[in-house]
């Protein structure tokens, strides 16, 4: 039987924020798509291991999918501002004192394992993220041993909670995290009936965002299987080092499995590319042949497909990837010279039945008014933390961050006065219904622009062709040529997989 998780008073507190993350996860991202959230236990003692490529809004994301609440194990870097330190102790986090951060802080590590142990014997959740620190990088970095340490130390202990004090570190950072669950007997080891629980579950957790600064973009959170720790408690008894090292490998997988890994760096551009190019096509082809509709393509599963067929031939047939990536990059740079883009060329290329440009001109016609009025109240609230992400942003990984916690600010900011200057000038009543058409005239007109965008470089090329007819002609024929070398891999590559499915 489960402990019972012990009672905290700071959940009301996780579960306000949890609210609001929410709502705010909902307005900034067009989807969230939730994979195999069954797999994490509604209790007992979680350790969830997930990568890091999108800095705060990874922790909102894994909190506002699940039910139950995460205790994050934080850099302490965090915590250096007051206000700061005292949000993160009430959600939960334990600070993590680096050694890259803190050389000198680091002797306040020693309540680490005993203070994980002491959440996990309370049937707690904990959320860590092995790799380190957040990165851009479409794959799992070489992850640490923290988790494993973690998950071996206290399973040990678990059935044997008579032995002596944990293991040190070993040169690894580690929490302090006396302030989170408030006592002193955080500081020495857990005791018996804090271990009389369920073993932990050691589930590797995988965030993949489909365009990392785009604002409505779409994100995958996916929970693996969980990999279990049973089967590594003897070796450890024995070499703890090996043992640990084999568990973070096989940790390292778990995690792999849930992302767009890419192995080799200097192919990541290519993936990106032919993902952009061809991942249309197949979307097309299975909604023509498979009768599919939109909702039931998994894009993620496609785009996975694409890295596994790079990898395959990249080790038998590596000189037609180069030939593939030349005849990309030359692509490229025909629009780069013409100043088109690739979604002009293709649209160009698909022939739109009559009915499609007649139901497209009645959306743009319809929606130009309530675009206007949705850029007209929006633009401002919309605009501000773009300049603010892209003027404080240090790193990839902190703008999309950056940009959602000034929007939680810009927009009632801004949406107040609004509202407040239509009542001061008219009614309640009309404040009121003027008050709630701001999101919605807000999403319609962001939806609208993107069509304006379309059409621009569909207007871009078209007076490439009218201008310089044997230019467009030629990218026209280069698409062509690309996408049909692209289709012969991919079915020589279904051929020789024998079961490998788009």
């Amino acid at each position: 039987m489960a402990a019972l998780a012990a009672p905290d008073p700071t959940d009301r507190f996780y579960a306000l924020v949890r609210l609001v993350g929410r709502f705010w996860l909902w307005f900034f991202f067009r989807s969230v798509e939730v994979h195999h959230v069954e797999r994490v236990p509604g209790r007992g003692p979680v350790l969830l291991c997930i990568n890091h490529p999108n800095n705060l809004i990874d922790s909102l994301l894994v909190g506002a999918v699940l039910t139950r609440k995460v205790h994050y194990l934080a850099t302490a870097a965090l915590f250096r501002n007051p206000l700061v330190a005292r949000f993160l102790t009430a959600c939960g986090a334990i600070p993590v004192y680096r050694r890259q951060d803190d050389p000198d802080k680091m002797d306040k590590n020693a309540d680490t394992f005993a203070a994980c142990f002491r959440a996990l014997g309370q049937g707690r959740l904990i959320g860590i993220y092995p790799e380190g620190t957040t990165h851009a990088e479409t794959r799992v970095q070489r992850i640490k041993t923290g988790a494993s340490r973690i998950a071996l130390e206290y399973e040990t202990r678990r059935a044997s909670p008579s032995q002596g004090e944990p293991r040190p570190w070993q040169g690894e950072a580690q929490p302090e995290a006396s302030r989170v669950f408030g006592s002193e007997k955080a500081r020495s080891a857990p005791s018996r009936a804090d271990l009389k629980s369920e073993p932990v579950a050691v589930i590797p957790v995988g965030l993949t965002f489909e365009a990392r600064k785009s604002f409505r973009g779409r994100v995958r959170v996916s929970f693996g299987e969980p990999v279990p720790v049973t089967p590594y408690l003897d070796a450890y008894r024995e070499d703890s080092v090996k043992a640990v090292d084999a568990l973070t490998t096989a940790i390292q997988w778990g995690m792999e499995a849930e992302i767009l890994h890419v192995e080799r760096i200097d192919r990541d551009g290519l993936i990106r590319a032919l993902d952009e190019l061809f991942r249309s096509e197949l979307v097309r082809e299975l909604q023509e042949e498979r009768g599919l509709g939109s909702s039931q393509i998994d894009t993620f599963r496609l785009s996975r497909a694409i890295a596994e067929a790079v990898a395959y031939f990249e080790a038998r047939e590596p000189e037609r990837v180069e030939r593939l990536a030349g005849r990309i990059t030359h692509y490229r740079a025909m629009l780069a010279a013409y100043r088109v883009r690739d979604q002009a060329v293709r649209a160009r290329l698909e022939h739109l039945s009559v009915r499609r440009r007649i139901l497209r001109s009645w959306e743009a016609s319809l929606g130009l008014p309530f675009f206007a009025y949705g850029l007209a109240v929006n633009a401002l609230p919309y605009l501000v933390p773009r300049w603010l992400a892209r003027r404080t942003a240090q790193k990839e990984t902190d703008y999309a961050t950056t940009r959602l916690l000034a929007s939680i600010v810009a927009f009632p900011l801004f949406w107040g006065l609004e509202v407040w200057l239509v009542w001061r000038l008219t009614t309640a009543a009309w404040a009121a219904l003027f008050a709630l058409s701001l999101p919605l005239s807000g999403l319609v007109a962001y939806r609208y622009l993107g069509g304006v965008g379309r059409l621009r470089n569909q207007i871009g090329f078209g007076l490439l062709a009218l201008t310089r007819r044997q230019s467009a002609s030629r990218l026209l024929a280069e698409r062509r040529a690309l996408i049909a070398e692209i289709e012969a891999a991919k079915t020589d590559f279904l051929s020789a997989t024998k079961g490998s499915s788009f």
